[in-house]
């Protein structure tokens, strides 16, 4: 069995995190690297699926909650506007093996200032 992900071991407790929102399928942290002002994670609380094409293929209903959660995050964190980014594979970037959606909102201008 392979060892339980990052993100699982967050949701255990095992792994100090701030979970800025939570709903049964789906959790929301805060990136420890982040790319942009408003940079947060949202991830299904499932580790069954390792990348967003076998979620999409697996659970599209999950997929779509894990959408409309980050928009609610845009709005709530940000102006609504935001990127929402699957990085999917070790080429494409991807170094959690555990599905999430990186949602990154606000101006890049902010984040050079410190704004």
């Amino acid at each position: 069995m392979n060892e339980p992900s990052v993100f699982t071991r967050i949701l255990e407790g095992e792994i100090p995190a701030e979970i800025v929102a939570e709903t049964p399928n789906a959790f929301v942290i805060r990136d420890i690297a982040p790319q942009a002002p408003v940079h947060l994670l949202v991830i299904p609380k499932t580790p069954q699926y390792r990348t967003v094409v076998e979620l999409a293929e697996g659970d599209p209903a999950l997929l779509a909650e894990i959408v409309a959660l980050a928009g609610r995050m845009a709005r709530e964190h940000a102006d609504g506007d935001f990127r929402l980014v699957f990085n999917t594979g070790p080429n494409a970037g991807q170094t959690v093996f555990h599905v999430h959606a990186h949602v990154l909102a606000g101006s890049l201008e902010e984040k050079s200032t410190g704004a």
